[in-house]
């Protein structure tokens, strides 16, 4: 018999509603959840396709060891966590507890507890080498975030903006990131309709750069350039607001000196974009009463990370783009502790050496974390503080890493390699153990997962108080062995006799909350994983139980505004980071051009794929290969002598790949265009027209680097073109 139950979606971070349709235990069509409040009825194509991430013919049912041979073979999951442990302990005994390793990936977002107990399994190992994908995607962000300071009310929500800038993302397809997650098409396209003027920094003329009121199609790489010279038409002609500044701001003098070169004219002649198209996207932004600037990915990628994320701070908060004094907060909370928004700035906090140094390259933990560009290095480079052993979760390193040969011979490398996947992926096939788990409606969910990612940056997480608890739907297949992700490091730290907790997390962009505690987890009696998200939400503004009171989910409004500055509060927000400051003076002497190598690589996101995930499913590349293209423009295909579907070869400094030519028209001249995360292991014959290719090839994480994250140039490298 056929029935449908409400759920949430989990293909990506967005965790849209759902509706499934059941055919008796088992989910087999996968549709927005009309009833949502907060999402219109939407579930992107990724979601829509989850009956077949379940049913992969490729899944693993049973965990797998790695043989004597190379080969691999099924082991019982409590039987590998024994054997784990006490290889574990052996390491631990023999090495300081900074041998330990865990990278947390970008998939253990949609599951609450994946990448929590990932982390506080290795903090209570006594280990700092903690690391996640934000540093290799977005990691400006937080160090940029700690540079300014904290405005406690928060920003001017995307709901009523006359402006929004958005530079090197495009929500529209990747449903991440400066658009509210929610629809975001249909929410831009309600904005513009009400008049936003949307403008977009962007080489590429993508589905969101198609909607702009103002496209600078410049030349990647020059995000800097372009930012600077619009904050130097907003300081010269006196466009910012002045009240704002001088009641909560330091560092104007310093900012409008060191953008004293960028004229537009200047950045023009960089980005090989029209200088009146620059001043104006400046005029339209700084006279607007409500909107923000915005980064993502591209503009992470494609070099000065920090300072690209800094000087969109500096735009927003030159127009003052924040809640004032008796504005209500956009999300008061729902599984989020409720929101004690106040209108004042809080000081600058420490962004760069604030924990564990590196032996690399002297980078250390900064204010987005420790830096995973520097990991393959610390599990290469022998000596005191190796790192020896290393767990994976909701990521597959193997392919996402920059310098996929560095990456992959370190991972050769590990005495310990633990890896949660669903099925042999490229990570998976150098692991000692692959942990089988349970996946999507296999497993309970939460809306806190979604909303506690307002902690990541400007617009991320809920724009309004939505909450919704879904049950598991289904049993694992007959026969399987699996757990949920959680299970592994709490089934270890049992076994180790230590302890975990649950960990606050406290934004430093979104608005003041009431405080978290640090709870310990009951290491005698095993939660259930209910248990647990009871644990997490104790002290939401809005109770689980109440929550599991709307199957499809609700929202939870209440009026909180922002209170008064406190008069004897001193905070102000620092536009004239002298860090900064020095590095634009080193923009403005760079020199792009590379001998030999006329065309740019940049990066891009597919919509059949999640990085490395979800790609091979063929329901989802209908119409798509299982490739990622070598988009070029028409006109270079030309020139080059090629057609599309020819094969070529890319070549940068420091390595080779091959790709597939397909025609992009969006696109600057000079380009190539190709999403990461595809292809095999280096040493793998691999055919790309299955799987793709690995830019990360083309990358060295010696070079172009951010000295506080360590990020490497992704996008915009340098590369040539040839005929394979």
């Amino acid at each position: 018999m056929t029935t449908t139950a409400p759920s949430l979606c989990r293909s990506c971070h967005a965790g849209c509603p759902v509706t499934v349709e059941m055919d008796g235990a088992s989910p087999v069509k996968i549709s927005g959840n009309r009833n949502s409040p907060t999402f219109y009825n939407f579930c992107c194509r990724r979601g829509q396709v989850m009956t077949d991430h379940i049913n992969h013919p490729d899944r693993l049912l049973h965990s797998m060891k790695r043989q004597s041979d190379g080969s691999y073979a099924p082991i019982p999951v409590e039987q590998a966590m024994d054997e784990i442990a006490e290889r574990l302990k052996k390491i631990l005994d023999e090495n300081s507890p900074r041998s330990v390793a865990t990278y947390i990936g970008t998939y253990s977002a949609p599951y609450l507890l994946s990448g929590q107990m990932a982390g506080v399994f290795t903090a209570a190992l006594g280990s700092p080498m903690i690391f996640a994908s934000a540093t290799i995607d977005q990691p400006g962000k937080d160090i940029a975030a700690a540079m300014l300071g904290h405005w406690q009310a928060g920003p001017q929500p995307f709901a009523g903006a006359d402006t929004w800038l958005m530079v090197g993302g495009n929500p529209i397809v990747t449903m991440a990131g400066g658009i509210p997650s929610q629809n975001p098409a249909r929410r831009l396209t309600d904005e513009i309709k009400a008049g936003m003027k949307l403008i977009v920094i962007d080489p590429r003329r993508t589905e969101t750069a198609k909607r702009a009121h103002i496209h600078l199609q410049a030349k990647p790489g020059e995000d800097a350039s372009i930012l600077a010279a619009m904050i130097h038409t907003i300081i010269n002609e006196e466009l910012y607001d002045s009240e704002f500044v001088s009641e909560n701001v330091r560092g104007l003098a310093e900012l409008k000196n060191a953008t004293q070169a960028y004229t537009p004219a200047y950045a023009a002649q960089r980005a090989d974009v029209p200088a009146e198209q620059i001043a104006e996207a400046a005029r339209v932004f700084a006279r607007a009463k409500r909107g923000c600037a915005a980064g993502a990915t591209g503009a992470n990628m494609s070099g000065h990370s920090s300072l690209v994320e800094y000087l969109l701070q500096c735009l927003n908060t030159l127009c003052g783009r924040f809640l004032r004094e008796g504005e209500t907060v956009a999300n008061p909370g729902v599984f989020l502790p409720r929101a004690t928004p106040v209108a004042q700035a809080a000081n600058p906090t420490p962004y760069k050496d604030v924990g564990e140094k590196l032996r690399v390259r002297g980078l250390a933990q900064s204010a987005c974390g420790m830096p995973t560009a520097a990991l393959a290095d610390e599990i290469l480079m022998d000596g005191e503080g190796q790192v020896k052993a290393l767990f994976t979760c909701g990521g597959n390193p193997a392919a996402a890493w920059p310098d996929q040969k560095k990456a992959a011979e370190a991972l050769k490398k590990l005495e310990l390699l633990v890896h949660i996947d669903i099925k042999m992926s490229a990570t998976a096939r150098l692991a000692d153990y692959v942990i089988a788990p349970k996946v999507s409606f296999e497993v309970p969910s939460i809306s806190l997962t979604a909303e506690r990612l307002e902690s990541f940056s400007y617009h991320w997480g809920f724009t309004e108080p939505f909450g919704m608890y879904a049950p598991a739907l289904t049993d694992v297949p007959e026969g399987s062995d699996l757990i949920e992700e959680w299970e592994l490091y709490y089934g270890l730290a049992q076994r180790l006799g230590i302890g975990l907790f649950t960990v606050p997390i406290a934004s430093t962009t979104a608005p003041l909350r009431e405080p978290q505690d640090f709870l310990m987890i009951d290491m005698e009696n095993k939660p259930t994983t209910e248990e647990l998200f009871a644990l997490y939400t104790s002290n939401a503004r809005i109770s689980l139980e109440d929550v599991k009171k709307h199957p499809d989910g609700a929202l939870f409004p209440e009026d909180i505004p922002a209170a008064p500055k406190n008069p004897e509060t001193a905070g102000r927000l620092d536009i004239g980071n002298s860090d900064m400051m020095s590095e634009l003076e080193e923009v403005f002497e760079e020199v792009h051009e590379h001998e030999g190598y006329p065309f740019r690589l940049i990066c891009r996101r597919m919509k059949n794929a999640y990085n490395s995930s979800l790609r091979d499913i063929p329901s989802l590349s209908k119409g798509a290969p299982p490739y990622n293209p070598a988009f070029l423009h028409p006109d270079d295909i030309t020139q080059l002598g090629l057609s599309e579907g020819d094969r070529i070869v890319l070549e940068s400094p420091h390595g080779k790949v091959s790709g597939i030519v397909a025609s992009d028209p969006s696109l600057r001249d000079g380009l190539v265009s190709m999403a990461h995360a595809y292809g095999g292991l280096p040493d793998e014959n691999s055919d790309i027209a299955a799987i793709g290719s690995s830019t990360s090839l083309l990358v060295s994480t010696e070079d172009s680097y951010d000295r506080y994250s360590g990020i490497p140039r992704m996008s915009c490298v340098p590369v040539k073109v040839s005929a394979a």
